[in-house]
């Protein structure tokens, strides 16, 4: 993995360690937050009133992506908060079953569950489709490497070239949904959440759909870029994220 450009580079080894640590006290967030025990007066918000006035108003829902910075189960703790907000993590892990009991013994009254996603059939979609027309919303990673035969999208990020996923958007093209950008990150003692709206629909041109997939990760690793140069110790996507190729552009 190359060296996080968004951290400083006058010291490589403080740097490294500054962010394991600020990545372990995350973690104990992270619990307090999925136990639905974090002080709620820490956590700040910006934009949400937009995202789900728009699906009260058409009541629709849209996708959400995120990456994996800050504590985003603060999210699913606020969710709580909001009465009638549904959200669905779509998660590659054949443990989400798992995770999703835990979950409950934890805090039964959540309205956060992962759905492990091998592929994006025609079951898949008219699933999510249903979920979104009834106001839910679809939460998905957008800075993890697909998995093989996933669809990739090439893009630069922090000075590099990429891959990134291209699901969130043919999920969404698919869907005819909005599609909302989410950060969580450190803020003074506690958190500030943003959400901002990243396009009403995508829509995908028949002759290039890759030049469309290409154009939304840009966009995606532009947001994601100026996040972390806010906080460069947020960013937790831990594996060779530089280093990794694909060839599932074409599958």
């Amino acid at each position: 993995m190359l060296p996080n450009p968004a951290c400083s580079p006058g010291n490589p080894a403080r740097a490294s360690l500054r962010h394991f640590l600020r990545f372990a006290e995350t973690l104990l967030d992270k619990m307090l937050a999925i136990g639905g025990h974090y002080p709620r007066s820490k956590v700040a918000f910006t934009g949400h009133t937009d995202m789900l006035g728009r699906a009260q108003r058409t009541g629709q829902g849209g996708v959400i992506v995120t990456a994996h910075t800050g504590c985003l189960e603060l999210m699913q703790m606020a969710a709580g908060w909001r009465e009638g907000l549904r959200v669905t993590i779509l998660v590659h892990t054949a443990h989400a079953q798992r995770f999703n009991r835990i979950l409950e013994r934890l805090n039964p009254d959540a309205s956060v569950r992962l759905m492990q996603v091998t592929d994006f059939s025609p079951t898949t979609a008219m699933l999510l489709a249903d979920r979104v027309a009834a106001g839910e919303f679809i939460a998905i990673a957008g800075d993890r490497v697909p998995v093989s035969g996933d669809r990739i999208a090439r893009t630069v990020f922090l000075g590099h070239p990429v891959d990134l996923p291209a699901g969130p958007y043919l999920i969404a093209a698919v869907l005819r949904c909005p599609v909302w950008l989410l950060s969580c990150l450190h803020e003074g003692e506690g958190y500030h959440a943003r959400i901002q709206p990243m396009t009403d629909q995508v829509v995908l041109a028949r002759g290039d759909r890759q030049a469309g997939l290409d154009a939304h990760a840009g966009r995606f690793s532009h947001w994601l870029a100026a996040s972390l140069r806010e906080s460069p110790y947020d960013w937790f996507n831990f594996f060779p994220f530089w280093d990794t190729t694909t060839d599932a552009r074409d599958s």
